[in-house]
C-alpha cells in the first residue's frame, strides 16, 4: 500500500467541496498548468535517504473528468488546436503579472507557476495548487526581472485559491482586473509562465462557455477536488500558466488561469476574477475556517499506511516533530489526543484545524508490542 503523507490542515475540506452531482457525461481530461519535476513521495523517508529519480516535466494539476460535457482527450498538458496563436507575452500584458518558482523539499521537487500583482507593496494572487507543497517560494516580477521571497497569506483549496507577500517589496505596479463578466464568443488571451520557462506566452483564443463544472485530480487520477463557476476557453493554456491571467477584448483581467485539456482540442479553464478576488478577500481579511486556511499547516512529519490495528509509520521526517517525540518506521498510531485512531485517514482527521506549534498526545505501540506515548510538538508544514 501506498504510504499516505500526513497531515495537511483541513484536508477533508477538499473531500467535502460541494458536490456537483454524477459526472457521467462525455469526460474530458483537464489538467492544470503547473510545471513540476517529480521525484518521492512526501514523507516516506527524509531527503537524505530518498535518492530522486531523474527530473522529468510533468503537468502538475489534475488530468480529470469535465462536466461540461466536451468530449475525451488524452495526451500531453495543452491542447493540439485552438482559435488563436501562442506569442511571446506583450510588454503591457506583463504589468502586474509575477513567475512563481517553488521548491517542494519533502518531494525533491520543484514546480513553476504564475501570478497577479494585487497591491504595490506586493500581494500576490495565484492558484492553490500552484504553491501546494511548497517549502520555499520566489517570485519575479515579469516586467522588470526583480525576484522577491515570499510567503503564504492563506490558501483556499477547495477554490483553488492562495495569496501570497513578497518580502520588502514596495512601488509594484498592479494587475488591472476587470469589473466586468466574461461573454461568450468574447476574444480573450491566457498569458503565464507555459513550461515553467520564466518567459511569459500569450495564447489567444475565445471563450468559449460560461459556469463550467469539473472535476480536477492528479495525474494518477487521485487527490480529486471539483471546481464550479468557470470560464471555459479554446486558448491554449499550458502547464505553468497556472494563476496567469486571462485577458478579455477589452485588455482587463476577466480569470484566472487553472486547467486545461490534456491532449485533443484545446479547452481550457478559469476561475471568473471576481470569484477568485472575493476569496482572496477573505483571506487578506484573516477569515481561517474549514475551507480558508490562514499561513502553513501543521506537520507531524510522517508518511503512514493502513494497519490491521491503527496507522502503520511507514517513514520519519528526519528532525520532525515525529521523530523528535520518538516515532520510528514501524510504529503504530493507536490514539492522538485520545481519539482512537484505526487507519491513516484517521490521523489526518484528528490533526485537522490544529495550529504549527500545537500539542497534541499520540500514543503508539511499537513493533515488539511495547506501548508508547509522547506530546508532539507539531511542526510547521509546506503550504496546503
Amino acid at each position: 500500500m501506498t504510504p499516505t503523507p500526513l497531515p495537511r490542515r483541513r484536508r477533508a475540506g477538499v473531500v467535502a467541496a460541494g458536490a456537483i452531482g454524477s459526472l457521467s457525461i462525455a469526460i474530458a481530461a483537464v489538467s492544470g498548468a503547473h510545471a513540476a519535476t517529480a521525484t518521492t513521495v512526501v514523507g516516506q523517508a527524509s531527503p537524505v535517504q530518498a535518492a530522486p529519480a531523474p527530473a522529468q516535466f510533468v503537468p502538475g494539476y489534475r488530468p480529470g473528468g469535465s462536466a461540461g460535457g466536451t468530449g475525451s482527450s488524452t495526451g500531453g498538458l495543452g491542447g493540439t488546436s485552438s482559435s488563436g496563436t501562442t506569442t511571446v507575452a506583450s510588454t503591457a500584458q506583463q504589468i502586474g503579472i509575477v513567475e512563481i518558482d517553488t521548491v517542494l523539499q519533502y518531494e525533491n521537487a520543484e514546480a513553476a507557476g504564475t501570478g497577479m500583482i494585487l497591491t504595490s507593496d506586493g500581494e500576490i494572487l495565484t492558484n492553490n495548487h500552484v504553491v501546494q507543497g511548497a517549502t520555499s517560494i520566489s517570485v519575479t516580477i515579469s516586467s522588470t526581472g526583480v525576484t522577491y521571497a515570499a510567503t503564504v497569506v492563506g490558501t483556499a483549496p477547495t477554490d483553488d485559491v492562495a495569496v501570497l507577500q513578497l518580502s520588502n517589496a514596495s512601488g509594484l505596479q498592479t494587475a488591472q482586473l476587470s469589473t466586468s463578466a466574461a461573454t461568450v464568443g468574447e476574444a480573450v488571451t491566457g498569458v503565464g509562465n507555459a513550461g515553467g520557462t520564466g518567459t511569459l506566452t500569450a495564447a489567444t483564443g475565445t471563450v468559449t462557455a460560461l459556469d463550467q463544472s469539473i472535476t480536477a485530480s492528479d495525474a494518477n487520477g487521485g487527490d480529486a477536488e471539483q471546481l464550479s463557476g468557470l470560464i471555459e476557453t479554446d486558448a491554449a493554456i499550458q502547464a505553468g500558466d497556472s494563476g496567469g491571467p486571462l485577458y478579455g477584448d477589452d485588455g482587463t483581467i476577466i480569470g484566472m488561469d487553472t486547467a486545461a485539456s490534456s491532449g485533443g482540442p484545446a479547452d481550457a479553464y478559469a476561475i471568473p476574477i471576481a470569484n477568485a478576488e472575493a476569496v482572496a478577500t477573505q483571506i487578506e481579511a484573516g477569515v481561517d475556517d474549514a475551507t480558508i486556511h490562514q499561513g502553513l499547516p501543521a506537520f507531524l512529519g510522517v508518511s503512514l499506511q493502513d494497519g490491521t490495528e491503527g496507522a502503520t509509520v511507514a517513514g520519519v521526517l528526519s528532525g520532525g516533530a515525529a521523530e523528535n517525540a520518538g516515532l520510528t518506521a514501524g510504529d503504530v498510531v493507536t490514539s492522538i489526543d485520545g481519539t482512537a485512531i484505526s487507519s491513516a485517514g484517521d490521523v489526518r482527521s484528528a490533526l485537522a484545524g490544529y495550529d504549527p506549534g500545537d500539542q497534541v498526545i499520540v500514543t503508539w505501540t511499537t513493533a515488539t508490542g511495547a506501548t508508547g506515548a509522547s506530546t508532539v510538538i507539531l511542526g510547521t508544514g509546506p503550504a496546503d
